[in-house]
Order: structure tokens, then sequence, then C-alpha cells
């Protein structure tokens, strides 16, 4: 059995005991976020991406070895296990290298070369393989004539079915043909003619006559051709050049170790490639590009949502949610700066629609509400009419009595919450299109409380999100979410149980309870009240109670990251100092009395742990800050811009909206986001999010205005 642990160790350049003690606490269902801030000194530090790595990589190797198992067991119950395949097997650290190895015992639908064995014709097929001449095989082959073989071409054409299928189940030449695929394989891609039609708006255009080497081909380029071939619109194909093509073939008849009758074998293994391998390795190699695509899809879509999720929430702000729309109106809400909702309206804004008198009669009820609530922003949905809206409230906003601004919010997932059974617990008297008008509004006082009650393919921030392996795009979303929401804490006494869900060590379930328990008992006072609630035991309270923080509770250290586990060290710390747990509410005394302190030294006399004694010392030192605090707040507006203003060179400030691997979305305040593309950049990019992210706020130039597609591309060369 091989060394899983060193295996993953090699691989990730690890240490093996920071590996296995990592292994032993993901095996005892610690979560990441709590095995990556608790217990540094178990794991040597290991961050979150490298225990997740671990993780990965374990998991891997174990169903590797199952697999193994079963593939062994099959095998020997054939009576067909020799002590070199045994070692083959079990060697293998690829799921595809086991998978060649089984192949040829794999149970399959029967063919021809099987009926061939059936017949007898065997012993003839290992005879061409010593054969010094073609006469000799047609001579041996009148041995094999039975009632089932009636001559010595159906005795020979057995025995070439037989050779062309063992070819095909040649394990080293599978895996030398599938590297040479993916190294010097060329993928195409035509045009169905007749389905033309069905490519309306031409998305597939690039592809009508596309080639290009397999190992060359982006991402994003692999989800497209999937899509276009899936759509019945577009012919893909993988295959060799001529010059590739005969240097398999020379290997396939290198196989047979008999060059004596080369031009006989040539024809056995060219049926072989083109009537069985051949398909098959084209086969896996798409599947190897679809799994590289979408693990590099799936790695953008992670870092656009947790960089959307870690937009910086505008705090104590009173705000106009605004979800535009034409015949309906638009549904209009208030949400005071506690984020409690006030009340719901339908305004008729639409100049060009609706009469003066609606109009007229929308413009003074906003006027009323900005200041009846002390409005601070008005949040504008990006759907269906915003353009319109937009200019509306602009205008409008000049008349108000305070200082007034506005931001368009991107609306994408708001009607899947407020479809959803969680907004109608929330809001069990408003209709869905209220609800969907507060989330908008939400988004901007808390983007993490609200976005997490969404569907995260739903909030648009992926590349050919639908296209992927659902689950495990949802599972790599959900670490995401846990890795964000436990990086920033969750307040006890505010959180909803969407939010508490994503907690270390919490299920839905006893989030539910928590909210439940806070309800009838009123406001936690301190983090060990959390073992009264319902289903919260002391495994899950050990997980979670890091990250939960009870402010103005009981204990101040309730409103640290500092684990309970660790109190006593935060305590003998603090009476080291000649300080006291009151004397946190003075961060400017503490810092001043602990910046003596030995914390190494102290820890070593003591027997603390180096890395948690550290953490605690630097958590009491400073008071607890959110992450998103030293983000850059989103752009706020005072005015509209058209795209009829734009010039080609004009110098402008935008919001990153969406980050691909070909280019990114900036918002610049038109309807539509427009487009940087990668090769815009004043020097060669080769990730762009290693520079970019949801949420930055960069100096662009205009390079091209299409007014009729109402299309904006943008650079950042000559700035």
């Amino acid at each position: 059995m091989l060394d899983l642990i060193k295996i993953v160790a090699d691989e990730l350049q690890l240490s093996r005991s920071s590996v296995e003690n990592t292994v032993k606490l993901l095996d005892e269902d610690a979560t990441v976020p709590f095995i990556a801030r608790y217990r540094k000194e178990v794991t040597g530090s290991l961050d979150e991406e490298q225990i997740r790595n671990i993780d990965d990589k374990i998991k891997y190797l174990r169903n590797l070895e199952k697999r193994k198992e079963e593939v062994l067991r099959l095998i020997e119950e054939q009576g067909k296990l020799t002590e070199d395949l045994s070692k083959a097997i079990s060697k293998a650290i690829k799921l595809q290298e086991v998978e060649d190895l089984y192949l040829p015992y794999k149970k399959k639908k029967k063919t021809k070369a099987d009926i061939a064995k059936e017949q007898g014709l065997e012993p003839l097929a290992n005879f061409v393989l010593t054969a010094k001449k073609v006469e000799d095989i047609n001579i041996e082959a009148e041995k094999f004539i039975t009632e089932e073989v009636l001559d010595v071409a159906s005795a020979v054409e057995g025995a070439k079915l037989i050779l062309a299928q063992n070819l095909s189940e040649n394990a080293q030449y599978r895996e030398s043909l599938r590297n040479r695929m993916l190294k010097y394989g060329i993928i195409t891609a035509t045009l169905i003619e007749k389905n033309k039609s069905n490519d309306e708006k031409q998305v597939y255009k690039d592809y009508y006559a596309h080639e290009e080497k397999v190992s060359f081909i982006a991402s994003h380029r692999t989800l497209a051709l999937n899509r276009g071939e899936k759509e019945n619109i577009l012919r893909v194909a993988i295959k060799f050049d001529e010059k590739t093509r005969e240097f398999v073939n020379i290997e396939g008849i290198n196989i047979f170790k008999n060059r004596q009758i080369e031009n006989f074998l040539g024809e056995i293994v060219i049926d072989s490639l083109d009537r069985l391998i051949l398909p098959s390795i084209e086969r896996e190699v798409r599947n190897i590009l679809t799994e590289k695509a979408e693990i590099d899809s799936t790695k953008i879509f992670k870092e656009n949502l947790k960089n959307l999720l870690m937009q910086p929430p505008l705090k104590e702000k009173s705000i106009l949610g605004l979800d535009p729309g034409f015949r309906t109106g638009c549904k209009t809400v208030v949400i005071n700066k506690n984020g409690f909702f006030e009340i719901d309206d339908v305004l008729y804004l639409v100049e060009e629609m609706h009469s003066p008198k609606q109009v007229e009669n929308a413009k003074n009820k906003i006027l009323s509400y900005i200041e009846k609530y002390d409005i601070d922003i008005i949040a504008i949905g990006n759907g269906t009419a915003s353009r319109e809206t937009e200019s509306f409230v602009a205008k409008v906003i000049k008349e108000a009595k305070k200082k007034v601004f506005y931001i368009i919010v991107n609306e994408a997932g708001a009607s899947v919450y407020s479809a959803s059974k969680l907004a109608a617990e929330e809001f069990p008297n408003l209709d869905v299109t209220a609800r969907g008008a507060i989330s908008i509004a939400r988004r901007i006082q808390d983007p993490l409380a609200e976005l997490v009650k969404i569907d995260p393919k739903s909030i648009g921030v992926g590349m050919y999100q639908h296209d992927l392996n659902q689950k495990n795009l949802e599972g790599s979303l959900g670490e995401v979410i846990e890795s964000v929401v436990n990086n920033v804490g969750v307040n006890a006494n505010t959180a909803s149980w969407a939010l508490l869900s994503y907690v270390s060590g919490i299920k839905k379930n006893i989030a539910k309870n928590i909210v439940d328990h806070r309800q009838e008992n009123g406001n936690f006072k301190n983090r060990k009240q959390l073992l009264k609630v319902k289903g919260l035991g002391e495994k899950a309270y050990t997980l979670a109670a890091g990250f939960i923080v009870v402010p103005d509770g009981e204990n101040p250290l309730d409103n640290t990251i500092i684990h309970p586990e660790s109190y006593d060290i935060a305590k003998k710390m603090l009476a080291e100092t000649n300080l006291s747990l009151e004397d946190l509410n003075d961060r400017n005394k503490i810092s001043e009395k602990l910046k003596n302190l030995n914390v190494e030294e102290f820890a070593k006399k003591n027997g603390f742990g180096k890395e948690t004694t550290i953490d605690i010392f630097n958590a009491l030192c400073k008071e607890r800050r959110d992450p998103r605090d030293s983000i850059p707040t989103p752009i706020l507006k005072s005015d509209i811009l058209k795209i009829e203003d734009l010039k080609e060179g004009m110098e402008l400030e935008g919001t990153v909206r969406n980050v691909t691997n070909f280019g990114a979305f900036i918002d610049i305040g038109l309807k539509n986001d427009a487009l940087l593309h990668i090769s815009e950049f004043p020097t060669r990019i080769n990730d762009l999010l290693s520079i970019l992210s949801v949420g930055d706020i960069i100096k662009v130039k205009i390079k091209g205005v299409e007014l009729e597609r109402g299309r904006v591309s943008l650079t950042k060369k000559g700035l």
C-alpha cells in the first residue's frame, strides 16, 4: 500500500508531520477555518489554502486506493491476476493508470475480436507476432478452418481483429497516445451548416472554422466549444498532423516487436487506431481539457466570489432601494441605518412610458422619503429600466435638501432570493418584488450578510458556471463563503441563520436553532450561552466559538478572535502586565503596557504554544476590526453618464464587476459594463486575477465606443 501522507507531503512540498497532523484533524471533522486559526502549533502554521490542498489530495488518494482494491478483486475473480499486474496496479498514483491497466479485463459488449477468440483464433494471432512473412501466416491459418471459420481469409481477419483489440488495450501505448494528443493534437471546430440559424446572436461565430493546438487552448475556449457542441451548432474533433500520425503508427508496429512483416502489422495498427484507440483517447483528452477548464473556471469564480463577499459594508447608512421596471413600475423600499425594513411603495417614473402626473408623484415621494427617513444613498438595481431610473434619480436628488448619492447595484440573484423560503420567513407580509428591492438595498449596507442568502451561482461573477460540474462547483463556492464568513466573524445577536450556517462547525439546523433561541430568550450575553442552544454540543461549540462574537457582552474577550479555550492565556498575559479584562475598553493602555512583554519568552515560560500566544497578544493589543474596512468603498454617484458622452481617449474611474481569464468587465456608470481585455494592459499579463479583483476601483481609458451595439472597450495603455 502506498504511503499516502508521504505522497501528499512531497507533492505539496510540506513536512510530513504537518500533513499527518492536518489529516488527523480533518478526520476528526475539524473545519478548515478552525484548523488554520486555532491549531497552528499542530499544523506548523499552515494557511487555509494549504489545508484545503491537503484535504483534496488525501481524498483523491484514498478514493484511488479504494478503486485499486476493487479492480484487483475484479481481475482476481476472473483468475487473471498475475504478480506483475498486481504490482503495477498497486504502484499506480493516478486513477487513469489504474483504468488503463484494468481495461483488458473490464466487462464490455462482445466484440468481433471476442468472437474470434471464441472461434479459437488466439493461437493464430500469437503466431502472427513471430511470423517471418505473410505467406507463413496464410499457411498457418489453414489449420484453423472450421465450420465457423470458413476459409483462410476469415481466419487471418479474426487474428488481425484480436491483435487490434490487444493493441487498443495496451496501457503504455494508450498513455503515450494520450500524452501526444495533449502535446501535439489539433482541436478543430466547424459549423454544422443546417443548424446555423440556431446561433441567432452568432455567439459561436469565432468558432465556425476554428483550429488550434490542444496544448494552447484556453479554458474559456474549451468551455465555449463544449457548449457549442452541446447545442448542436459546432462539430468538434481532435486530430494529429501527418508527422505525428506517422510516428504513432510506427510506435504501434514496434509494440508487436516484429519488423519482418511491417506492412501487414501496419494495417492492424491503422485499424486499431482509427476504429478503437483514437476515438477513445480523443474522448479522454476532451475530458482532461474539460476538467482543466472547469478547475480554471471554478478558480476564477471562487476568487471573484471571495472579493465580492469582501466588499466593504456602508454601515449606518439609510438606503432607498429601487428595483426598476417599466410596465409594473419601480418597486421602492426604505431600509433604515440599522438594516430594518421601513416601508415599500411602487413608483411610476419612466417619463417615456408613464404620465406626467405619475412622474411628478414619483419625484415628490422620493424627496419626501429622503427627508423623512434621512436617506443617505439610493441603490438602483441594474436590470430592466435601470438606465431610465438612474436618469430620473440623478435629476431628483439635485432638488433634495441634503446631499444624497446613488449607486448602481448588480441585482443578480435578487429574484432568486425574493422567491426563496428564507425571504418568505424574513418578510412574510411582503410580495416578491418588495423582497427583491430589499435585497438590492441591503447589499449596500452589508454585502456579505445579504449575499450569503443567495445561491452563489446566481450572483453573476462566474464564467460558464452552468456548464460546470455542479456538485464540485457548489462545494468549492461553499468553501469560499465559509472562509470569508469566518474571516470576518459573525455577531451572535444580529446574524441571520443563513449567515450563521457558514460558521465553522454550525450546520443549517443549528443555525436556525440559534436564531430561535435568540428570539425566545433575548440576546446572548456571552459565548458560553451558545451551549444552551438545542443541538449545539461541546464539539460544535469548540469549532464555532472563536468565530462568533458577542459585542457589548459580559466578557470583553467574547468580542475578540481569542478562542474561549485560550482565555486563561489571555488573562495570564494581562495579569503579567498588571492589567485586567476591564482594561480592554482602553486599547491605548493595553498596547502601552503589553509592548514591554516578550511574547515568545512568556509562551516558553508558561508552556504555551508560541503561535497561539502571539495571536492572543495581537488580539489584545488591537481592537477587533472588520477585515473589509481596509478595502475601498464603492463609487457613489450624483450625476449620470451617457454612452453618448464618451469619447475615445477619455479617462475615468470604474469598478471591477467580473474578472475572467480573457479580460475584466468594468462598471463605468453605463447600463452595460465595459470590457477591459487582457491585451489592453501596458505589460503582458498571464494571470489577470493576480492584479485585479471584483470591487477594485481602477482608472481606465476609453478605447472604443460602439453606439449601435451599446458596447464600450477600455484600455490601460497610455495612462
